[in-house]
């Protein structure tokens, strides 16, 4: 080949390879499922680590009475040079009470939240340090006793 006949578009992707792995990668994983299903411990497995040290756990009567709330936990892994800033939501109180027909409401609006507020910071001027809290993967954990989920589960879960 020529070099006149060489632009240099071929590298753009080792380039854009090489600045990804150098700058890192954002990763949102939601988990969402009655208490005592397991989520803390696939996480803390999948990902080798303890993001569930500080976290107290509710009685029964206190479960009952518990509303969602969304809670993140942040840590930065770094694996063979590449760095992955990755953030657990987490969904205390989801799917423990006795009625639970709106559950997945507070969930639902999280991530909407998320995907509009990224939308707001990419249609802005500013751009260059835009962070990406939006969910990338939500694990619903169904509990095997019991009556399944429900059409309102089965709404998030749809979502």
């Amino acid at each position: 080949m020529d070099d006149k006949e060489y632009v240099g578009f071929a590298t753009l992707p080792n380039q854009v390879h090489r600045k990804s792995v150098k700058k890192g990668f954002d990763f949102t994983l939601m988990v969402a499922g009655e208490s005592g299903l397991g989520k803390s411990t696939l996480v803390n497995s999948l990902f080798l680590t303890d993001l569930y040290k500080d976290r107290k756990l509710l009685n029964a009567e206190e479960r009952i009475t518990q509303t969602v709330e969304i809670t993140k936990h942040t840590v930065d892994i770094e694996e063979k040079g590449v760095k992955l800033k990755l953030t657990i939501v987490d969904t205390p109180g989801f799917g423990d009470a006795v009625n639970n027909t709106e559950c997945w409401k507070s969930v639902a609006d999280y991530i909407d939240q998320q995907f509009e507020q990224y939308f707001r910071d990419e249609s802005g001027l500013n751009r260059k340090n835009i962070q990406d809290n939006r969910v990338h993967c939500c694990l619903y954990f169904i509990s095997p006793f019991g009556h399944g989920y429900d059409k309102k589960a089965a709404d998030l879960l749809a979502f």
